[in-house]
């Protein structure tokens, strides 16, 4: 099976040579999303937690497109640009996995994150 090409117009567009995900064979891999509003391409204003929403609506878009929900995830891996943001960013991210079973996660510290985003956050979702 090919890998299958997954955009939506409801997520920002890659900022390079990158798709929002890629499917094949029943997995949706999805690219890092960070607060960018999809409608400016611009971050969006405020803390960690407005950014850690506006990440989540991003990657819930970037899902959708491939007709899947959180409820398919198996896997994340958060970036944090500061881990003293580790639990206002967990409690915001647990709000989308409250019920059934919460995917296997990474959560890891880095130097610095695209843009000047405080968080990034990637996903791999079962389909079909």
């Amino acid at each position: 099976m090919s890998a299958q090409r997954i955009f939506s117009a409801a997520a920002p567009a890659p900022i390079g040579p990158y798709n929002q995900a890629v499917s094949i064979d029943g997995l949706v891999f999805c690219s890092g999303q960070i607060a960018l509003d999809p409608a400016t391409g611009t971050l969006v204003d405020g803390d960690v937690a407005a950014q850690a929403r506006q990440v989540m609506r991003n990657l819930e878009a970037v899902l959708g497109a491939a007709g899947a929900t959180f409820a398919d995830v198996v896997k994340t891996t958060i970036f944090l640009a500061d881990m003293a943001d580790f639990s206002t960013v967990n409690s915001i991210y647990g709000e989308r996995f409250a019920t059934g079973v919460a995917p296997a996660r990474s959560t890891v510290a880095v130097a610095k994150l695209p843009l000047g985003a405080l968080v990034e956050i990637e996903a791999i979702a079962r389909i079909g």
